[in-house]
């Protein structure tokens, strides 16, 4: 039976804002139910808006080892569930160069040269893991439809060893920036949660838990010209992660107010596009800083 690790979306929120992760209802209360009902759950957003974060707080938050799987174009079988430790393998048939192939095949198709991918270790962890599926929309179809067969059934087939069944279902984060669309029998099985750049109030919020020396007012600037910046079309749209690198930036300026100038000096850390520094000088009417300090 099932246990479930949140007693409601209110304890899911406060659990991983003990983490410096902060959740609002909507999101707690997704996470709470693929908890319950045992499904992975499936976050797309533009990229840097804590995502992958969100895994890592749920492993920080529930005590579990957190395994991940990184997607990009190419990955495959051998990637993603297991592949044969084949130097090994051809050390032990030159060993046994004696033996019958028979009692070789035996041996070397055995655990001892099984090499274990993300997801093959956390269907067969002992203990529940946090399985975290990061950028799933970079993989090709074919690599989605084994990873589908593997979150309907848990279960691997290895046909040198057998079917391996899923100690502990883990706790699956699917996480995409949407590149591409996923099918819908992936969607299917998950819950799904669009995750956007927060609301001012609470980035100002993200932004005073993980830099809490910065003065308030100025947490407020920094979130009201990065909101501004985003509306633009940019490249690259400023990430969570680009804001606190800019306000730990200040922080160790000792700036306490923002100005055109310190904003030229200091917008390469929040933009990483020549063209976007260009739109985003025009858009706050600040003269690019060629001082090279």
């Amino acid at each position: 039976m099932h246990q479930y690790r949140f007693s409601s979306a209110e304890e899911t929120r406060r659990r991983l804002e003990l983490t410096g992760y902060l959740a609002d209802e909507d999101l707690a209360t997704v996470v709470m139910l693929a908890d319950r009902l045992s499904k992975p759950l499936l976050v797309e957003g533009p990229a840097g808006v804590g995502k992958t974060e969100l895994a890592k707080a749920l492993a920080t938050a529930l005590a579990l080892p957190l395994v991940r799987l990184q997607c990009y174009e190419g990955v495959d079988e051998a990637k993603t569930l297991y592949e044969w430790n084949y130097k090994k393998q051809l050390l032990r048939i030159q060993a046994g160069s004696d033996e019958t192939w028979t009692d070789l095949e035996e041996d070397i198709f055995s655990e001892p040269f099984l090499l274990e991918r993300p997801v093959l270790k956390a269907i067969r962890s002992p203990e529940p893991v946090v399985l975290l599926i990061d950028e799933v929309d970079k993989l090709d179809i074919e690599a989605e439809a084994l990873l589908l067969e593997v979150l309907s059934d848990w279960q691997i087939t290895i046909p040198e060893l057998g079917t391996v069944s899923a100690r502990r279902i883990p706790f699956v984060v699917l996480t995409s920036n949407n590149d591409r669309e996923l099918s819908e029998a992936l969607k299917r099985r998950c819950l799904f949660f669009y995750l956007d750049y927060p609301e001012p109030a609470r980035e100002k919020a993200i932004v005073l838990a993980r830099v809490p020396e910065l003065p308030e007012t100025l947490a407020a600037q920094v979130v009201a010209i990065v909101r501004s910046i985003r509306e633009l079309e940019l490249k690259k749209p400023p990430s969570i992660a680009e804001t606190l690198d800019w306000a730990t930036t200040l922080l160790h300026l000792n700036v306490s107010t923002l100005d055109d100038t310190t904003i030229a000096k200091t917008l390469p850390v929040l933009i990483k596009f020549q063209s976007d520094l260009e739109k985003a000088g025009r858009h706050l009417k600040i003269a690019p800083d060629h001082s090279g300090n």
